[in-house]
């Protein structure tokens, strides 16, 4: 039997009748019963999700009724799933959160850094304001970190800890969705210093798969999977920021499709009931870029063309997302010098 090789080719980049460089990955689609629907390279590669678990790690807190008990909107629910650009109306939902929970954006353990934002952190650089704990990309999920440190009485020292009670709920929550042994969920340190999970593509996806439709679930998780779904498509610009890709899938997906992207070239996308066709399931996709895709070009390409092999997107709304998918690459003198364009196929199960 031939090996599957662990990444294929996925996006290529043409220059003249060449194709200059490529840019490998591994992908798997998988249904609310853990079958693996299509994939390309391996669909086992185990992978950080990095930011693609923040609608898992946001999940304890809905489902023990924290949004209820702090009186959240559906927008302040989805920045806590978000990695925002750090604008000032992102700064603002997540410092609403604060000050109906009392927490003080002191109290975040994510650091600093400019926000994604240019007009924004130009805005910034010219009335002298540095960046803050609100402005970090994980500003919602640290602040929904708190929030259940606060709805369990747990102590909000060291809350990024592995070891933290509130740290230990939410891999295990995370463990039971993408049904996975929690013992074998890789633990490391995230960007913003909280744990990130490293799982196999196919535990990922079906954790996507029952985010977007957990029927099969207890009624309580289910509710909180609905509630953290309903408000990342009703809010999408608080996810990522406007003209970014996730938020314009989502946007364009018109309330059935969930995106959520992680560093170092790792993206989740999930298909809600009807997605693709009156009777369609429920699907999770995730993959990954061998290179980290570190200009981001591959991803959001990759999405898309997942999506129109699965039937999920019309001629209209891929036309809407143009300028994520086969696209020309431009020199210094803006002329046209090659393109970006899908290299795979997915392999149906």
């Amino acid at each position: 039997m031939t090996p599957v090789p662990q990444f294929v080719p996925l996006v290529e980049a043409t220059r003249g009748d060449l194709v200059e460089s490529t840019h490998f990955g591994a992908i798997a689609v998988v249904d609310t019963k853990g079958q693996l629907i299509a994939s390309c390279g391996d669909p086992h590669q185990v992978a950080f999700l990095r930011s693609s678990s923040k609608p898992f790690q946001a999940l304890p807190f809905i489902e023990q009724g924290g949004a209820e008990a702090f009186h959240l909107t559906n927008e302040e629910i989805a920045v806590l799933c978000s990695s925002h650009i750090g604008t000032d109306h992102h700064v603002e939902v997540v410092a609403a959160i604060q000050t109906k929970t009392g927490i003080k954006q002191e109290d975040l353990l994510c650091g600093t850094h400019p926000p994604y934002d240019k007009s924004t952190s130009e805005a910034m650089l010219l009335r002298g304001e540095k960046p803050s704990p609100n402005r970090h990309n994980c500003s919602g999920k640290h602040t929904g970190f708190l929030a259940l440190a606060l709805l369990n009485n747990l102590e909000k020292a060291d809350y990024i800890n592995p070891q933290h009670p509130l740290q230990v709920e939410v891999t295990r929550t995370f463990a039971e969705l993408c049904h996975i042994d929690v013992k074998d969920v890789h633990i490391g340190i995230d960007g913003c210093s909280a744990p990130v999970f490293g799982i196999p593509l196919v535990n990922a996806a079906w954790g996507w798969a029952n985010l977007c439709d957990p029927t099969q679930l207890p009624a309580s998780r289910a509710a909180a999977c609905r509630k953290i779904t309903n408000a990342m498509t009703s809010f999408p610009e608080m996810i990522a920021g406007f003209g970014s890709s996730d938020t314009r899938i989502m946007q364009v997906g018109a309330g059935k499709i969930v995106v959520k992207r992680g560093a170092e070239g790792y993206q989740s996308i999930g298909l809600l009931p009807g997605a693709f066709g009156p009777e369609s399931p429920a699907l999770g996709i995730v993959f990954k870029i061998a290179d980290g895709d570190p200009l981001e070009r591959a991803r959001p390409l990759v999405g898309i063309e997942i999506l129109r092999q699965l039937g999920a997107l019309s001629a209209g709304q891929i036309q809407a997302l143009s300028e994520f998918y086969t696209r020309p690459i431009y020199n210094w003198s803006k002329l046209v010098a090659g393109e970006l364009r899908p290299a795979f196929q997915l392999n149906w199960a």
